[in-house]
């Protein structure tokens, strides 16, 4: 498996990714309903840089990576990472994971958060655990969950 920059001939596969995540609504605080240009836009923004991950030409993961905060915080990195429905439980987002700490202290980062990480999304979480991400805050009822309801989301850190 490579993991590389995206170009804009990636955008079809990034949009296969990302709009069922986006649309189911369970994991992102995205609107269910962005078009697939918005859901492009947001994610391959000015703002980051978006990697996608493919084996054998196809493409079966995408993340970015970009400044947390501006200014006196630009130092912490933060990342949103989407696998595939086809790609999941094969190591895909550990893989993605592993990179993006990597490519992040090769940016100059001194650390990496993720400031809502909805608590339900338990696949995400042990990753994130596993990979050396401490839970420094819960935001009580942030997340409106489709099939759950009202759930926590969690604000994830390490240093780098």
């Amino acid at each position: 498996m490579e993991i590389r920059p995206a170009t804009a001939s990636d955008h079809p596969a990034i949009a296969r990714i990302i709009l069922p995540t986006i649309q189911a609504g369970e994991t992102y605080a995205l609107d269910p309903g962005l078009s697939e240009a918005d859901a492009v836009a947001y994610w391959t923004g000015a703002d980051r840089e978006t990697l996608v991950a493919e084996q054998d030409g196809v493409v079966l993961g995408t993340y970015y990576l970009r400044a947390n905060q501006a200014g006196g915080g630009a130092h912490v990195a933060n990342c949103g990472f989407m696998t595939g429905a086809a790609a999941a439980g094969h190591g895909i987002g550990r893989a993605m994971g592993e990179h993006a700490l990597d490519r992040a202290r090769a940016r100059g980062f001194s650390a990496m958060q993720f400031n809502f990480v909805v608590s339900t999304n338990q696949h995400a979480v042990k990753l994130w655990r596993s990979l050396g991400f401490a839970e420094v805050g819960r935001l009580p009822g942030a997340f409106r969950h489709p099939g759950l309801g009202v759930v926590d989301a969690l604000v994830m850190f390490r240093t780098l």
